[in-house]
């Protein structure tokens, strides 16, 4: 039974489908199958009920894995302490994160102070946000980023980041020249929203509850790239967490007169895991990064 086997495994098991796991992996469907069948042999049980091209974790699979995980888990905890042994410059930080551009900046300002440190970036999919937690929960990941709180056991959170949320709206927009806007001005603005179930899309729906209104919804889209561009493209208005340190040339992001319209994100880790000194220091440093530039 070989370390690579197990590691194979457990993707296979998470995702339960072999093509996506390949693909996660980056080697081929058909020597990833040869791997399990060979992992299953070495057993003598099967791991995976098959069926129509279909993968399900069978009783062996699910117990073998709780111990897979626990291994691998006690694996990279001892890769972290004896990385620490070397000192700082020769640690390394895991962050899963589903807003990698708000958390680009802090990693490169990061870097200037520690440049030997390296990052793992594990960047999740929207709809996929409560797999951070899941990350955390097993060891994968030292530290989420993200707008959402999880409030699962043993897993801490630290709000790092108060972002006042803006209305953008595109070059020659009506209101483009007004210092501020009210709800009542863009309550029958054509508006590009996420889809439901990003976490943005969760704080824009309880804003627009709060502030009484019902959007107009002509577009929904998975990424920020994709809503940037159609408000530039001039398709309709959309809310935005600003930061005010970051220039937007695009288009016009206008203040919301009504208070308590925020995004918060969130810096969270296992409590129940061995936090290596490069992580720990890149908590630190995230928690006084954003607080400089919110001042």
């Amino acid at each position: 039974m070989e370390l690579l086997q197990l590691k194979y495994f457990r993707t296979v098991a998470r995702l339960e489908h072999m093509t996506r796991a390949a693909e996660q992996l980056h080697i081929a469907q058909p020597a990833l199958s040869r791997t399990i069948s060979r992992l299953e042999e070495d057993l003598g049980v099967p791991l995976f009920d098959r069926a129509n091209r279909q993968i399900r974790l069978n009783a062996f699979g699910k117990t073998f894995l709780s111990k897979v995980e626990s291994a691998l888990s006690l694996l990279e905890e001892g890769k972290k302490e004896a990385m620490d042994l070397a000192g700082l410059e020769r640690g390394m930080v895991s962050i899963a994160t589903n807003t990698l551009n708000c958390l680009s900046p802090a990693v490169a300002a990061f870097r200037e102070k520690f440049p030997d440190v390296s990052f793992r970036i594990n960047q999740i999919a929207p709809a996929e946000t409560y797999s951070i937690g899941e990350l955390l929960e097993q060891g994968i990941t030292d530290l989420g980023f993200g707008p959402m709180s999880f409030r699962k056991p043993g897993i801490r959170e630290f709000p790092v980041l108060h972002t006042e949320v803006f209305l953008a709206v595109p070059r020659g927009h009506r209101l483009e020249n007004q210092s501020s806007i009210t709800f009542e001005q863009i309550a029958d603005e054509p508006f590009i929203e996420y889809k439901i179930g990003h976490p943005f899309r969760q704080v824009n729906d309880e804003i627009s509850r709060r502030a009484g209104i019902r959007r107009t919804i002509i577009c929904e889209v998975d990424e920020p790239a994709a809503l940037h561009g159609l408000v530039q493209a001039g398709l309709g208005v959309a809310f935005i967490p600003g930061c005010k340190w970051n220039e937007v040339t695009e288009y016009t992001l206008l203040p919301i007169e009504e208070p308590a319209n925020k995004h918060t994100f969130f810096i969270s880790w296992n409590e129940t895991r061995y936090l290596s000194e490069a992580a720990r220091q890149f908590q630190h440093f995230l928690i006084e990064y954003y607080a400089d530039k919110q001042e």
